[in-house]
């Protein structure tokens, strides 16, 4: 009779929980300014895989508006798991339009933004090497 060992458990996926320094409306002002710097330190094409990671929590309404309608030409893609968006769109985004989206995606899915936050950190100078190993991945984590 032989005896069967017992399958492990298959390796859980990394949750995302809410990032605790966000405890104030003060704090939740800050965050499209901390994600904005850590935008400024990438290169051309990290931007444009950062971009196309939020604005694929945004829906086809949503882009229509969000930035002053900067990103309505991305409706089509609206439902994609990740916007493709050129490096020369990514060059000409500006820090409002960045700062507009990420309020709008920081209401409606906070848990990718927690998990930005999370791989960014809350320290500006060392968010250039998480922000990207965020956006090279295959597939993101949240």
């Amino acid at each position: 009779m032989q005896i069967h060992e017992p399958a492990p458990a298959p390796a859980a996926e990394p949750v995302c929980t809410p990032v605790p320094f966000v405890d104030t409306a003060e704090d939740a002002a800050s965050i499209p300014a901390i994600i904005a710097r850590a935008f400024d330190r990438l290169d051309i094409s990290e931007r444009a895989r950062m971009l196309g990671r939020l604005l694929a929590s945004v829906g086809p309404l949503g882009l229509a508006v969000v930035g002053g309608g900067a990103f309505a030409k991305y409706v089509t893609h609206s439902r994609l798991p990740e916007v493709p968006v050129s490096d020369e769109d990514a060059a000409h985004a500006t820090t409002s339009q960045l700062s507009d989206l990420v309020r709008y995606v920081q209401q409606s899915d906070p848990q990718l933004l927690s998990c930005l936050l999370a791989l960014i950190g809350c320290d500006p100078a060392d968010s250039e090497g998480s922000a990207s190993k965020w956006m090279m991945s295959a597939q993101p984590s949240c």
